[in-house]
């Protein structure tokens, strides 16, 4: 008997629309693999029971109209639904279901699909390696000693291990396409304000975006063309039109111009990554694509102004986790013992060390000094990519400087953490879309990416050169199920 699990989105959709199998069926199959993978820890929250009542609801009214109609699926612990557990991988909102539903889940739930559960996060999404969740780590299925990738780090974990058919995670600095490099699975954050933020539990709203995550660039075109849309509700949501992404995918990429730039050869990277990027260069190469060498001057001061800006608005935004309204609350003697106390028990190491970074560089005296400073740095950053976009259509970078790293293997070192993100950061920076795709594997037998970063809008392009990459490259994922 065919395994469901193993499926990709679009087939599953096709399936259910043909009636191959149904609704049902796809659920239970689901349900039966996460309930054994407990050790991978990829679920925060379970909605079993309510995902088998509206698949078996579905499969009665027939109604196949929507892009994902019939599919269940598991979603970011950072995606506020309503009246469901949304914790953020933090203690201070072990408690909290919120009263409404973010628009991207509630756009996926409007095209047919329904929801399996809340997969584990970094707090807050601080993290590179699903080390900071209040609920543990989670753990890849490439290794049971191996980081998955953070912060999006369970739903690339339970994406690659078939506990969910495709999922949806949030990219600041890289929280998609670093995971789903580590996973070999494909990672699209989108330019920001093609999807709505309204909703997420937010970090730093400069920088996040929601975005699709998924087996293959074929499920990541469908899953972005139902996520995205104009939302008024989110100031920063852009009134442009949303594309046919899975229509209009082709891998006729011919007289496309793929800038490659030289400050992404960073020292000590590995060979492997060096030779993986080579092989991507031929790839399209080959698809008819023309190479240009560019220059992107102020890259290396893109890590520095991130870690600037993010947790100056990751400050504020957090300021509102007090213990008043909503979330953990601790006793005090008064109101201000009270505070902090809340803040200290609710929040873990990271996002107390990211809350004190951001209040420094936002205070009296260093506020110029740092703060406005890396805006205009963030500004050059930009300006280096829309210069060079004047002449090519896409740049092509490898995602991530290494494979998957060990569990605890960086969790007391945050500036070795933190140049996990050397090649994402300038991409959210700018507000560029970008994606992951696996194109290899390092001597480890361990998944790499190829990252290709595009025009604001465009996602369309860089998914069609994804796909090019994606048929020249043959990556199979292969991975024993050690953990059943």
């Amino acid at each position: 008997m065919i395994d469901l699990t193993k499926i990709s989105l679009c087939d599953l959709v096709k399936g259910i629309k043909k009636k191959d199998f149904t609704s049902e069926e796809v659920t239970k199959s689901f349900i039966d693999n996460e309930k054994k993978s407990k050790k991978l820890n990829s679920f925060i929250t379970t909605n079993f029971d309510e995902a088998i009542i509206k698949s078996q609801t579905f499969d009665k009214k027939k109604n196949y109209s929507g892009l994902l109609a019939g599919v269940p699926l598991a979603v970011k612990d950072l995606f506020c639904t309503k009246n469901i557990k949304t914790t953020a991988g933090s203690k201070i909102l072990n408690n909290f279901f919120p009263t409404y539903e973010s628009t991207v889940t509630a756009n996926l739930w409007s095209e047919g699909a329904f929801l399996l559960g809340k997969l584990n996060c970094d707090e807050f999404a601080m993290g590179s390696s699903n080390e900071t969740s209040f609920f543990g780590n989670v753990i890849n299925p490439y290794g049971d000693k191996l980081v998955p990738g953070g912060s999006s780090g369970g739903s690339a974990a339970a994406l690659a291990s078939n506990l969910t058919p495709a999922t949806i995670g949030t990219d600041t600095g890289g929280s998609i396409r670093q995971p789903a490099s580590f996973t070999g699975t494909v990672g699209l954050k989108p330019t920001y304000g093609r999807c709505s933020r309204w909703g997420i539990v937010a970090f730093a709203s400069s920088l996040d975006q929601a975005g699709p995550m998924t087996q293959n660039v074929e499920d990541c075109a469908l899953l972005l063309q139902a996520i995205s849309s104009y939302d008024p509700k989110d100031s920063t949501s852009v009134n442009v039109k949303v594309d046919n992404y899975s229509e209009n995918l082709t891998d006729n990429i011919k007289g496309l111009k793929i800038g490659i730039p030289k400050e992404y050869r960073v020292e000590n990277m590995p060979d492997e990554i060096d030779i993986l990027w080579k092989k991507g260069v031929e790839y399209l190469k080959d698809a008819g694509a023309i190479i240009k060498d560019i220059t992107l001057p102020h890259t290396m001061y893109a890590l520095p102004a991130y870690y600037i800006v993010a947790p100056a608005e990751a400050s504020s935004n957090l300021a509102r986790y007090d213990g008043v309204k909503y979330g953990h609350r601790a006793k005090g003697k008064n109101l201000i013992e009270m505070y902090e106390n809340t803040r200290s028990e609710g929040f873990g190491d990271e996002v107390k060390r990211r809350i004190l970074i951001g209040t420094y560089v936002l205070s009296s005296g260093y506020y110029d000094a740092y703060y406005i400073k890396a805006q205009k740095v963030r500004q050059l950053i930009k300006k280096d990519f829309d210069e060079s976009f004047n002449e090519i259509d896409a740049v092509l970078t490898p995602s991530t400087p290494s494979s998957a790293f060990k569990v605890g293997d960086k969790k007391d070192d945050p500036i070795s953490m933190y140049l996990n993100d050397v090649f994402t950061v300038p991409v959210n920076l700018a507000g560029l879309p970008a994606i992951s795709v696996p194109a290899g594997l390092d001597k480890k037998n361990l998944p790499l990416g190829l990252q290709l970063i595009g025009k604001p809008f465009q996602e369309q392009t860089i998914l069609n050169l994804s796909l090019a990459i994606q048929k020249r490259a043959g990556f199979k994922k292969s991975i024993k199920e050690w953990w059943k």
